[in-house]
């Protein structure tokens, strides 16, 4: 593979990194989705090649979390600070694949990034390599504002697309990249929380509070929802769900790094959104940065940011630009899984058949994770099956508690159609 190690290079600017942040990044067979081991991962400053970490994936296609320096916390605080976050490119490399460099993984002080990085099987004897792209936050960037939109949208006549009775999760995302008339545009097939996840790092610094973080990822999901229940694109004739211009839509990046305090946000509220009375859709909730661009009646991420240093809960900051009226509501179905939540945690001493449920899903899963032992599906919630339920959190980037709550509930279950796809495919 290509060497990296010029050690003289590189090194300008990390004396001005006086903070750290994490970064972990998971490595997948891009035609299987199966985790890939043993995949060499190197890590370097942003157009460097001066290694600062270099690592291998385990069976489950992670790295160990390696520590980065990053800038001072208070330069996310204030859209006037220097660039809050730092920069850098990570090079995988596996002798059965085509070798990926992520150019510009961010990392911000105190928090933990996450990188996915898909890996096409080589189909020469020579090396290839793929440049995967992370493009600026949009409160960094230079993105195009939000084109303004009703709120509440008028519904399709009964003579186009079915309109739903209720809101209800889909189970997968078409992204359009570009705007919509752009045809050559590609588009994305997505996971729905994995693109509420990539939206949010895109939009958000997750060093914000943990309210104003709540309260934008509501607006995103209830933009998202407006879209889908209203089939507010395919009723113009086209075939996408979303668009990841900001023009249009929000923002979104193929194969962007992840925020984990944003990952968890996201597991926990994922059915909710924002509504009013007297309506059936979810509010389009459109947003601007308050700054570049001022949107009355819109929320403005920075001003939702101070506002959660002032205490303010997601409720309050989100009535206190849409309204008093707007109000949280959550979706009965979320497609795509065996069996919804039960309604209560599973735990230690559980037993029952929801318990068996995990216990047989975890068992398919550790066919593919095999870090996740295999256990006995006899419905009783026990020492080995807390192991593997902790094992799963660990893996899949959820609080470690060895409970079974509602977002690792989810998490189980959408990871288990996962698998049974790939196994489909082969």
């Amino acid at each position: 593979m290509t060497q990296y190690n010029n050690p003289a290079a590189g090194k300008a600017g990390m004396n001005e990194m006086i903070d750290r942040g994490r970064l972990q990044i998971q490595c997948f067979d891009a035609s299987l989705g199966n985790p890939v081991s043993n995949v060499n991962v190197f890590v370097m400053p942003r157009l460097s090649s001066y290694i600062i970490g270099q690592m291998s994936t385990d069976s489950s296609g992670q790295t160990p979390e390696i520590t980065l320096p990053a800038p001072p916390l208070e330069y996310s605080s204030a859209p006037g600070f220097p660039q809050p976050f730092s920069t850098y490119d990570i090079v995988a490399a596996h002798e059965d694949f085509d070798t990926v460099v992520a150019e510009g993984v961010q990392i911000f002080p105190g928090a933990k990034a996450i990188q996915k990085i898909n890996l096409r099987r080589r189909k020469y004897s020579y090396e290839a390599s793929q440049a995967l792209i992370i493009p600026y936050p949009v409160l960094w960037g230079d993105f195009p504002p939000k084109n303004p939109e009703s709120a509440v949208k008028e519904l399709p006549p009964s003579s186009g697309f079915v309109v739903l009775t209720e809101p209800v999760i889909p189970e997968t995302i078409i992204v359009h990249d570009g705007i919509p008339t752009n045809s050559s545009a590609a588009n994305y097939y997505v996971p729905f929380k994995d693109y509420i996840k990539n939206v949010a790092s895109c939009e958000i610094y997750c060093t914000w509070p943990s309210n104003t973080i709540h309260a934008n990822i509501l607006a995103i999901l209830s933009f998202t929802l407006n879209r889908v229940y209203t089939e507010w694109y395919r009723n113009k004739g086209f075939d996408f769900t979303i668009t990841g211009s900001t023009a249009y839509d929000q923002a979104f990046s193929y194969g962007r790094t992840i925020f984990e305090d944003i990952a968890f946000v996201v597991d926990e509220i994922f059915t909710t959104y924002i509504t009013k009375p007297n309506i059936r859709q979810p509010l389009l909730a459109q947003y601007c940065d308050g700054q570049r661009v001022i949107c009355p009646d819109w929320l403005s991420q920075w001003g939702s940011k101070d506002l959660g240093e002032q205490g303010y809960s997601p409720i309050d900051i989100l009535r206190y630009y849409y309204g008093n009226e707007v109000y949280i509501s959550e979706a009965q179905k979320v497609e795509g899984i065996p069996l919804s939540f039960p309604g209560f945690n599973l735990l230690s001493g559980s037993v029952g058949e929801a318990v068996r449920t995990i216990q047989e899903q975890l068992n398919r899963i550790s066919d593919n994770y095999p870090a996740i032992h295999k256990i006995k599906a006899d419905g009783i919630y026990g020492e080995t099956t807390n192991n593997a339920v902790k094992k799963f959190q660990e893996i899949f980037q959820l609080p470690v508690t060895g409970i079974v709550d509602f977002a690792t509930w989810y998490s189980i279950s959408n990871i288990y159609v996962a698998v049974n796809k790939m196994s489909e495919l082969l």
